[in-house]
């Protein structure tokens, strides 16, 4: 494993601890610019996002409806009942991206296959790094204001869904998560630069509370004058195979 990585992990919690969780739940609260351009509707209520963490999977729930969640995974997105009952479905989603631009609009399920693979990046981030089939290295260091933070490039297989094949992540001199750049394949490749902070920790596992996702200009800087999405995350909980943990509160809402 790459040195700095093998670092961050601890600092995150440890490989050994997030090894023994199964899944992880929390409540997020999203916005920004992105859905209006999409014609999608995005409210400030909050819903509960479920990831599975050795397995790319994921759920949030309500969606649509108060009694309908989503099912998400690679091969399949699905809007169902609380109780499994289908609404709808399509299988192979990526390729119902096929052609979109940054302003062609998403249907139900477009919306809910982006949700999925975001925040299952997000929530599995930075432990994802180490997964199988990723590789990574360290890039040039990043100078912010009076801080460098080093960087690690990821490339990704293409098993696995997330917004593109190579992602860089920036770390501050503390090893916790100061920016994730990404372009978003599916809105026609449009370059963010994803600003993390109000780090927390649950069940022994420390990540970031806020992303404010912007646009990333020729010169690699944020426009902060156009935020795509921002996600308010709170009431974490890491659930093992067995039994649910009991939730460490210190500092785990934003809100």
């Amino acid at each position: 494993m790459n040195e700095l990585l093998a670092r961050i992990l601890d600092a995150h919690g440890g490989v050994d601890r997030w090894t023994r969780y199964e899944k992880v739940e929390a409540t997020i609260v999203s916005g920004g610019g992105l859905f209006a351009l999409k014609g999608v509707l995005q409210d400030s209520a909050p819903r509960r996002m479920a990831v599975w963490l050795h397995e790319e999977r994921s759920s949030v729930s309500p969606y649509g409806a108060p009694d309908q969640r989503t099912m998400f995974t690679p091969e399949r997105i699905a809007i169902e009942k609380l109780d499994g009952a289908l609404v709808a479905e399509r299988h192979a989603p990526r390729d119902s991206f096929a052609g979109h631009q940054m302003n062609t609009p998403w249907d139900p399920l477009h919306r809910a296959y982006f949700n999925g693979e975001a925040l299952w990046t997000y929530l599995a981030t930075p432990f994802l790094l180490a997964m199988d089939g990723v590789r990574v290295e360290e890039t040039e260091p990043w100078r912010e204001g009076e801080e460098t933070w080093r960087v690690l490039r990821a490339c990704f297989p293409g098993s696995i869904e997330t917004h593109c094949l190579v992602q860089d992540f920036y770390f501050g001199e503390d090893l916790m998560l100061r920016r994730h750049d990404y372009t978003v394949n599916i809105a026609g490749g449009l370059a963010a630069a994803q600003l993390t902070s109000t780090y927390a920790e649950a069940d022994g596992i420390r990540l970031p509370t806020k992303r404010r996702a912007y646009a990333r200009g020729p010169d690699r800087r944020p426009i902060l004058n156009m935020l795509l999405v921002s996600i308010d995350i709170g009431d974490v909980n890491f659930f093992s195979s067995s039994l649910p943990t009991v939730q460490n509160q210190k500092g785990v809402s934003p809100w």
